[in-house]
C-alpha cells in the first residue's frame, strides 16, 4: 500500500489510484515537493521535512512568507525578507509580538550583514558649530530614519560624524556627515558669526547672525529644517530636524528648533535639536534633542554627544559650543 508523503495528501479511492498505486504515489510526492505546505514556524517545518529536496516549497505562519529549498538551504521566494547582522547585538526586545534585535554605533565601525534583506535604520549627522557676539545657533545634524532599508549580504562601513569644533572665527564650521553603507545624514550647518552673512546649509541649517538681518541656512529635505532669521541685535536659532530655528525678535535671540523622536532601541529618544542663539537681550534655548543653549555673557553650550545637537552661541569674547556627534542604530526582525 502506498504511503502518503508529509504535506499534501492524496486520495486512493479512484480507479487510477487503485490500478496504478506506484504512479499515484510518485505523483503525490511530486505535488508535495512543489505544493506550498504551511507550517507554524521553521522548527515545525524542519521537524516535518528533515530531508528536503531541491525545489520543495513551504510557507511559515509566523512570518507569512514563502520559502524554497535550493538544495542546501531554505530561501525566500516571495521577495526579500528581513536582513540579519552578525555584529553582537546591543539589545533585543519584543514589541507587538515581533522580536527585534538592534546594534548601536556611537563610533565608526562595520555592519556585517550575512543575510540580505530589510532593516530599520537611524542615521544622525554631527551638529554644526555656532557664532559669537550676537551669533547664531548651530544647525542640527541630519536625522535620517528609514523603515525597510535594503542591505546586501556584505560588510557595510559605518562612519559616525563628529560635531563641528568650537571656534571664535567669523565663519564657523559645519558638522560632519554620518554614513551607513549607501545611506547618509549630513552634518548640521554652522550658525554664522557677527560679521558673517546668512546661516550655512546642512542637515539642518544654521541661524543667521545678529549684525544685520540675515536668513538662516537651509536644511536638507527628509533630514532637517532651516535656521532662524536674525535681527541687527540678536541671532537666529539653529534648525532642528522637525522644526525650523526660531527667528530673533528685537534683541531676544532665537531658540533652536526641535529634534525628532525615534525608538529603534525600544527607548523613545529625541535627537537632532538645533542650537540656541545669542543677543543683547535674552539668549536662545537649545532645541529638544541635544541642542546647546546660547549665551550672551558666557561660553555657549555644546550639542549633546551622539545626538547630532547643534551648538549654542556665545557672548562676546567667549568660545561658542561645539556640535554634538552623530549616531547610527540598525534594527532587524529576529
Amino acid at each position: 500500500m502506498a504511503v502518503t508523503p508529509v504535506g499534501n495528501p492524496y486520495v486512493e479511492s479512484s480507479d487510477l489510484v487503485a490500478n496504478y498505486p506506484g504512479a499515484s504515489e510518485a505523483l503525490a510526492e511530486r505535488i508535495d515537493i512543489v505544493g506550498v505546505n504551511p507550517f507554524a514556524n521553521a522548527a515545525a517545518r524542519d521537524a516535518a521535512i528533515p530531508s528536503p529536496v531541491q525545489g520543495q516549497m513551504c510557507s511559515l505562519n509566523d512570518d507569512n512568507k514563502g520559502y524554497r529549498y535550493d538544495g542546501s538551504a531554505w530561501i525566500l521566494f516571495s521577495g526579500a525578507g528581513n536582513a540579519n547582522f552578525t555584529n553582537a547585538a546591543t539589545g533585543t526586545y519584543t514589541d507587538a509580538g515581533i522580536e527585534y534585535k538592534y546594534v548601536t554605533f556611537t563610533g565608526s565601525g562595520d555592519l556585517i550583514v550575512d543575510q540580505a534583506g530589510f532593516a530599520d535604520i537611524l542615521v544622525v549627522g554631527g551638529g554644526g558649530s555656532a557664532g559669537i557676539n550676537k551669533g547664531a545657533g548651530g544647525g542640527a545634524g541630519g536625522h535620517l530614519l528609514i523603515t525597510n532599508a535594503y542591505f546586501s549580504a556584505d560588510t557595510h562601513t559605518v562612519t559616525i560624524g563628529a560635531g563641528a569644533t568650537a571656534t571664535t572665527a567669523e565663519v564657523p564650521n559645519n558638522g560632519n556627515a554620518s554614513i551607513l553603507g549607501n545611506y547618509y545624514a549630513l552634518g548640521g550647518g554652522a550658525g554664522s558669526g557677527y560679521n558673517a552673512a546668512a546661516g550655512f546649509n546642512g542637515g539642518s541649517g544654521g541661524g543667521g547672525a545678529g549684525f544685520a538681518v540675515q536668513s538662516g541656512g537651509a536644511g536638507t529635505s527628509g533630514q532637517g529644517s532651516a535656521g532662524g532669521t536674525s535681527t541687527t541685535t540678536a541671532g537666529g536659532g539653529g534648525g532642528g530636524s522637525s522644526a525650523v530655528g526660531v527667528n530673533a525678535a528685537g534683541s531676544n535671540a532665537g531658540a533652536g528648533g526641535a529634534g525628532t523622536s525615534s525608538s529603534l532601541n525600544n527607548v523613545a529618544t529625541t535627537r537632532s535639536g538645533g542650537g540656541g542663539a545669542g543677543g543683547t537681550g535674552s539668549s536662545g534655548a537649545g532645541g529638544t534633542g541635544g541642542g546647546g543653549a546660547g549665551s550672551n555673557t558666557t561660553t555657549g553650550t555644546s550639542g549633546a554627544t551622539n545626538t547630532g545637537g547643534g551648538a549654542g552661541a556665545s557672548g562676546t569674547g567667549f568660545l561658542p559650543g561645539a556640535g554634538g556627534s552623530g549616531i547610527v542604530i540598525v534594527r532587524v526582525v529576529v
